[in-house]
């Protein structure tokens, strides 16, 4: 077989080039933070939390020092007790799980749905318990969850409703009342993260807590500021989770570029649709017609599963990245074997992580280097 070069260096996500088209604006907002030294809580903080919350619609923003920080911090305001049941998907990062393992809370995992891989619903209504205190929905790769069905759940039994919202920020999911909801606007709080490789991403570690409840922003605010309810003065146990006014600062020039960037990641995943649908071998992200998708990846399945892993291979050696999200579900885990899962108990996940392969998706993507991935890809699988 003889295939063509590419015609240049192909990446997963080219946050140098992204970042060069935006230069002068990032030094002179960073700049401004050395000139001001304010470099805790200084006014960049509060701006970019106002800013995001307006663009989601209204909500209130509380910063925070990462994503992983934001769930932590999302869990304490529930005041759940030790040993309280927190459902979260198989089929996900382990920081869901993670954050309520280091609270004293019990992960209890349920399979996801095999076409959008977001949690589902049914399983999640069939793992409530009396001891349930939360369940996490993860808007995987950049779509929603069914917000419809888990809001659903959570209000028929009393359990709080928390969105990681760390791969689709910006994502909308049409309610059956009419309503335009955002993503992390939905349940008691929605969490993000602002690691460098998100589709708003710093120049660092960065994460945020939304909500549409004040009484609930000003207790994250104090949870996530030691406590306090003042300066020295400390009403609860809490965490030292601060986004840095620098990062803040860069995150204010980013988020105005936020929907461009959004629009050019549809566009990207619009003509792998356009390229691959039809294509033997793989299967192309299904799209729940309720949902928006911003493309943190653009995920497909190889249908062979035991050829995902050669597929992966071969691209690679033609100059064509990937990614594999996630390669071991997480009661898979050795840290998480204290759960007493077994192998097979989830099946859809399981599956999933023998067959799922990311593409390369990212704004700057170009028409010819877009070509050159699909050609490589269906040559493959020819």
């Amino acid at each position: 077989m003889i295939l063509p070069a590419p015609p240049s260096p192909i990446l997963l996500l080219d946050l140098a080039a992204e970042h060069a088209a935006l230069q002068p604006t990032l030094n002179d907002a960073m700049q401004e933070v050395l000139d001001s030294a304010a470099f805790i809580q200084g006014p960049a903080v509060g701006q970019f939390a106002a800013e995001l919350g307006a663009h989601l619609g209204g909500v209130h923003v509380v910063p925070c020092a990462n994503g992983t920080d934001a769930l932590t911090l999302a869990l304490m305001s529930l005041e759940l007790p030790a040993g309280a049941e927190v459902i979260t998907p198989a089929f996900t990062y382990v920081a869901t799980l993670e954050a309520a393992a280091l609270m004293g809370l019990r992960p209890v995992l349920v399979d996801v749905l095999p076409d959008t891989f977001n949690i589902d619903p049914a399983a999640v209504e069939a793992a409530i318990t009396p001891r349930t205190g939360a369940i996490v929905a993860v808007h995987l790769f950049g779509q929603c969850a069914d917000l419809e069905a888990l809001r659903a759940i959570s209000q028929r039994h009393g359990v709080a409703l928390i969105e990681d919202n760390a791969q689709a920020l910006g994502a909308t999911f049409q309610m059956p009342n009419g309503e335009t909801a955002f993503a992390g606007a939905v349940g008691e709080v929605g969490t993000t993260s602002f690691f460098p490789s998100k589709n708003l991403g710093c120049l660092g570690d960065g994460g945020a807590l939304l909500t549409r409840e004040a009484a609930r922003a000003a207790l994250l605010q104090q949870l996530a500021n030691h406590g306090q309810s003042q300066k020295y003065h400390h009403q609860r146990i809490g965490l030292n989770s601060r986004l840095d006014t620098l990062q803040a600062a860069l995150l204010r020039v980013k988020l105005r570029q936020l929907p461009h960037n959004t629009a050019a990641r549809q566009a990207v995943a619009a003509r792998y649709d356009d390229a691959l649908d039809g294509v033997a071998g793989v299967v192309i992200p299904a799209r729940d017609p309720r949902s928006t998708h911003v493309f943190h990846q653009y995920t497909i399945q190889v249908t062979d599963s035991g050829r995902r892993d050669d597929l992966q291979h071969f691209l690679k050696s033609c100059g064509v990245p990937t990614m594999i999200y996630y390669p071991l579900p997480v009661h898979a885990q050795p840290a998480y074997a204290y759960l007493g899962y077994r192998a097979g108990q989830f099946p859809v996940a399981e599956q999933l992580c023998q067959s799922v392969l990311s593409l390369p998706i990212h704004p700057l993507l170009a028409v010819a280097q877009q070509e050159y991935v699909v050609h490589i890809l269906t040559q493959a699988l020819a």
